[in-house]
């Protein structure tokens, strides 16, 4: 799925999780094992999400480490896309010769 400006994983983590259970970024720090300011940072959008950072996140909130890289890789995707130029590139394969 391709997002029009997707949020980046700190401000879903933020959210959907640390506002609603009425957590604080220290309690949620602590609780994953991290300093307060990586895991500030990461929300503020400073730092994307890690593999580890995710596994963490996803056993403190009951959810995937994939899910939480999957947001980290569309906003990736999309940062890159709308900030880099790239050069003319050339297409060796049509779309409808692509492999499944």
């Amino acid at each position: 799925m391709h997002m029009h400006n997707p949020p980046h994983p700190g401000e879903i983590l933020k959210e959907l999780y640390i506002e609603p259970l009425n957590l604080t970024i220290s309690e949620v720090a602590k609780g994953i094992g991290v300093t307060r300011k990586s895991l500030s940072e990461m929300i503020n959008g400073k730092y994307g999400v890690s593999t580890d950072m995710a596994i963490r996140l996803a056993t403190a909130f009951s959810t995937t480490p994939e899910s939480w890289l999957n947001l980290q890789q569309q906003y990736d995707i999309w940062k890159t896309k709308k900030t880099h130029k790239l050069p003319k590139i050339k297409v060796f394969v049509q779309p409808h010769h692509a492999a499944h």
